[in-house]
């Protein structure tokens, strides 16, 4: 990650965001010491995110859980994540990344141990919101810092490859996990989470800089300490609707609907699920390395990240109908092609931090994460519930699975649309995005 001084975007007021002040710039080493000390909570964040997608046969028999109950156990992990992000901007631009993330990681190893003990379906659920609430500031406590302590074109590509790390956990919540209940079972592999999670507490505590705090910077709002400024403010709101249903559906479907699909429609075997599981992350994993390599070049031809959301997020929505039509014969490498075709929807979260001023990027990037993680609860859930509901008008449980699918699709073609208008507007108007 280089740290290299580059001008950062342009607003839609037409003023330039402040950059970072050159004293809180990192050197390249210790900006690499960071980044991977930060990428060991967000690899394990992940991992929690997915590992019920990989569970979910083993759970399902052991509590007897139906479809509407395993979308919302799994959604329960996003609504304890949405649940925190409001206060954590606020949060995180008044203390900082360091002090704000270790004391949510403490959240979720207690999350873990309470997983561990369940014995119960409402057990089991308040440990998963609380899991989800502990692991929250994951991702946001370090784009909060990268956005002080690197350059717009660094952050851009830190952004994408701490994605990748959490592609590394969600690869890791497949096979590996599978291998891993022979072992352990299901509970003492939550034990296991909960002591690297107080590992990596220790490398954040050691090596993360310490916040300093700076005065409001001339182009930023006077009195608006809250997120009034990151709710009117126009980039936000145009990339609102892809963040909610297309890249928050894309997380929902990675994170758990893919697995039973493969099982109750193509009809794998579980160990054949979580293989599948294995290739569909693994691709994300790729997919993200490969933009961090391209975002710094792409951003210097002038290629924008509405502007490559607008040309590549519609093939995502080609390949969900692919699924769709193909039904039984939709197995992993489409799954996979869908969710690398939605991370162009992923450009729009850096995107997003740039556009306000630095020191009101917790707000932003947690207000931005909020209508993600929103979006990721509400597409889990509601995919289950149709499931679960469609079975009074169709007896066929691969019908069923299509017919939510298909739903959820056209769901996402509407929100596409409604960013794509509001894009156009823009472009019209001669602003950026």
């Amino acid at each position: 990650m280089s740290s290299a001084a580059r001008p950062g975007p342009v607003r839609h007021d037409g003023v330039a965001p402040p950059t970072a002040p050159m004293n809180d710039v990192l050197a390249p080493r210790a900006a690499i010491i960071v980044f991977l000390t930060f990428a060991l909570a967000y690899f394990l964040s992940a991992l929690l995110r997915a590992i019920t997608a990989t569970l979910s046969p083993i759970l399902s028999a052991e509590m007897s859980l139906n479809a509407g109950d395993l979308g919302l156990l799994a959604g329960g992990y996003f609504f304890g994540f949405a649940l925190t992000q409001l206060p954590l901007g606020n949060w995180l631009d008044r203390h900082g990344p360091r002090t704000v993330i270790l004391w949510f990681l403490a959240l979720a190893v207690a999350g873990c141990a309470a997983f561990a003990l369940a014995t119960s379906f409402t057990w089991l659920l308040a440990a998963r919101v609380l899991t989800g609430m502990g692991v929250s500031a994951c991702l946001m406590a370090p784009l909060t810092g990268y956005r002080r302590w690197l350059t717009p074109a660094a952050q851009m590509r830190a952004n994408s490859w701490m994605l990748m790390t959490g592609s590394f956990g969600m690869v890791a919540a497949t096979l590996p996990v599978q291998w891993m209940m022979p072992l352990t079972g299901w509970r003492g592999l939550f034990w296991m989470l909960g002591g690297l999670i107080l590992l990596s507490m220790v490398g954040i505590l050691a090596m993360v800089p310490r916040w300093r705090r700076t005065e409001p910077e001339a182009t930023a709002p006077v009195g608006e300490p809250g997120y009034g400024l990151v709710w009117r403010h126009p980039y936000f709101r145009q990339m609102a609707p892809v963040g909610f249903i297309n890249y928050g559906g894309m997380i929902a479907v990675q994170t758990l609907w893919a697995g039973p699909w493969m099982v109750k429609v193509a009809g794998y075997t579980p160990a054949q699920a979580a293989g599948g599981l294995f290739g569909i992350n693994l691709s994300m994993l790729c997919t993200f390395w490969l933009w961090g390599m391209l975002n710094p070049r792409l951003a210097g031809l002038g290629w924008r990240p509405e502007r490559l959301i607008a040309w590549g997020l519609p093939l995502s929505f080609v390949l969900l109908g692919a699924i769709v039509l193909l039904g039984t014969r939709a197995g992993w490498p489409l799954w996979a092609l869908y969710c690398v075709s939605c991370t162009f929807a992923s450009l729009s979260q850096p995107a997003v931090a740039l556009a306000l001023p630095a020191e009101a990027a917790g707000r932003a990037l947690s207000g931005y994460n909020l209508v993600i993680f929103g979006g990721v609860f509400v597409v889990q859930w509601g995919i289950g519930l149709l499931i679960d509901a469609l079975g009074c008008f169709v007896g066929d449980e691969v019908a069923r699975y299509r017919s939510a699918i298909a739903i959820f699709g056209a769901c996402g073609v509407l929100a596409y649309a409604v960013f794509l208008r509001a894009h156009l507007r823009h472009r019209m108007d001669g602003q950026p995005g």
